[in-house]
């Protein structure tokens, strides 16, 4: 009887564990199938590298940017434009003023787009999780340079309870911190787009780095002639630009 019970267990626990009999079984080398909504970032080499091929609903997204401004936004335009059809979009403390008339040529509804500019860390990072957890928002981008472990679990926390696509921008200097985020992506200028590297997924690590072209990026350089010409031909341009405050693209 023993003899019989230990040869039923074996032959049990053989079939149970062959991941090649359980179909449902994930392995390491494989990118994970996520069960949350996923979408498409419009990007179909990004969306190859992605679990689930696009951005994951209800999760923590990190965009670590070599500095702000360098497209980010543009990655995250395909989605933007479709939520916004909708559903409002929130962001919440940007470097710069965001562009309206950029948003309208990107196909974003600004009447549904909201700016926060909260006074303080404190407030940015409450007002964030409140509107998360309200879960009125169909997305969310967040810009913050120093966050505090604890604050990140909570947003992390905020996300996973919400309907949602919500991405944290930080500067990549932050790529060697801990976070919970189930994806975490490196951004860095290119001449007509973006570089993006895969850091963190629920999958094998990514070796790549993928070249991300963004259609309102600068392709190449003015002509040596431009950077050379009389500085008196562009006084009042030169002027304008200056006393212009920054805009957000």
């Amino acid at each position: 009887m023993a003899l019989l019970c230990s040869q039923v267990c074996s032959e049990f626990s053989a079939e149970v564990t062959d991941p090649l009999v359980i179909s449902h079984v994930w392995r390491a080398s494989e990118l994970a199938v996520s069960r949350d909504v996923s979408c498409s970032s419009g990007y179909s080499l990004l969306d190859g590298e992605l679990p689930g091929a696009g951005w994951p609903r209800s999760s923590l997204i990190e965009l670590l940017v070599q500095q702000s401004g360098i497209g980010e936004l543009q990655l995250l335009k395909p989605l933007l434009a479709k939520l916004s059809n909708k559903q409002r979009i929130v962001l919440v403390q940007p470097p710069y003023i965001p562009h309206s008339l950029a948003f309208k040529i990107w196909g974003i509804d600004v009447n549904r787009l909201i700016w926060v500019r909260a006074p303080s860390t404190g407030d940015a990072l409450w007002t964030t999780e409140q509107i998360l957890k309200n879960g009125s928002c169909g997305a969310v981008v967040f810009w913050q340079n120093h966050i505090r472990s604890d604050s990140l679990r909570r947003l992390n926390l905020a996300a996973q309870g919400a309907e949602t696509w919500f991405w944290l921008i930080r500067p990549m200097a932050c790529a060697s911190e801990a976070s919970p985020a189930s994806l975490r992506l490196g951004v860095r200028p290119a001449m007509g787009g973006v570089h993006v590297e895969v850091l963190k997924r629920r999958g094998p690590v990514s070796d790549k780095t993928l070249y991300i072209p963004l259609a309102d990026m600068p392709t190449g350089r003015h002509p040596v002639h431009h950077e050379n010409a009389p500085a008196i031909n562009f006084i009042p341009a030169a002027v304008t630009a200056r006393n212009a405050p920054p805009v957000l693209v």
